[in-house]
């Protein structure tokens, strides 16, 4: 397993330049999926390393309940500074457990609160809320998938820009972004270096939505001026960040100059000779390198255990 086991634990420092590369060069939907992959492999692959560290760390803590071929000599070379490391793992992955853990209760909450303010409205696919703040996002589960969006919101727009609204809010249903935005969040509570990919997936899944939205209307103007007013009406968007919505926090100002640009080529993968290329092939080495060393580090401890463990 040798230093191998840590690889995996320091390669989502390659996320920043990724989201870099990615973010404005790719197609909104090629970006939000191969970013939400490379967050959640790389997550993945790191708690594992931290996990194979913990077996050894308290392995070598007095009076644990695992078998004591578990602290001899050949397992403790396993790992380079396993007195360190391993102890040190401990604290780290509890952390890990705890904020993703945490993570999912507040979701799960947010969306429980969000069907109960729905309670007692006709079951349609879109709620209209009477209330002075101006908002609308997508709301996912239930009964059915629903747009909720407030009197006030409607009132700030015109009827095409409601209907930018509207197409705006069902392609995030339709595309389920709610699932990315979650997946990139509990990435990110398991290792920091995928902050990058989680403030870069809750924009390309903005602008893919955009997109969709500017399609169905058949006006990239009309879906930028929504964006805008919705913005200026001081809306505050959806009730949780794992929820989309039209006036997303977030770089707005990007997103408009993007719909009031061309169209994004609708091409899923560039040419590996341009920065795009250049950006989905680091993402997609560094995420199989990291799980190339996790299931190595894995299959060598699991044996080593396997051979210490007393029958």
């Amino acid at each position: 397993m040798g230093i191998f086991v840590f690889l995996p634990l320091v390669l989502p420092l390659s996320a920043w330049p990724i989201a870099r590369l990615a973010e404005p060069r790719l197609h909104p939907r090629t970006a939000t999926v191969l970013l939400t992959s490379v967050a959640t492999v790389l997550a993945l692959c790191s708690t594992v390393c931290l996990a194979l560290l913990v077996v050894v760390g308290t392995a070598q803590l007095p009076g644990n309940p695992l078998p004591d071929g578990w602290s001899d000599p050949e397992v403790r070379e396993s790992v380079p500074r396993h007195e360190i490391t391993g102890k040190a793992a401990i604290p780290a992955l509890l952390a890990v457990v705890a904020a993703c853990g945490r993570t999912l209760v507040r979701h799960a909450r947010v969306r429980r609160r969000a069907h109960r303010a729905l309670a007692g409205l006709p079951d349609t696919r879109v709620a209209v809320l009477p209330d002075a703040e101006p908002y609308a996002y997508a709301l996912p589960g239930g009964r059915r998938d629903r747009v909720v969006v407030s009197t006030a919101m409607l009132a700030s727009l015109t009827s095409g820009e409601r209907r930018a609204l509207f197409a705006h809010e069902r392609a995030h249903l339709a595309a389920r972004h709610h699932r990315h935005l979650l997946l990139v969040r509990l990435a990110a509570c398991a290792n920091p270096f995928l902050l990058p990919l989680r403030t870069a997936v809750a924009y390309t899944a903005e602008r893919w939505a955009d997109e969709e939205a500017a399609r169905a209307v058949g006006s990239r103007r009309v879906v930028a001026r929504a964006i805008g007013r919705a913005a200026l009406a001081g809306g505050r968007g959806a009730p949780a960040p794992t929820l989309p919505a039209l006036a997303a926090p977030g770089p707005l100002p990007r997103r408009v100059a993007a719909l009031l640009g061309p169209a994004p080529a609708a091409r899923a993968w560039p040419s590996l000779f341009t920065a795009a290329g250049l950006a989905v092939w680091t993402a997609t080495t560094g995420a199989a390198l990291s799980a190339m060393f996790s299931a190595n580090s894995a299959l060598t401890l699991l044996l080593v255990l396997h051979a210490a463990t007393p029958l």
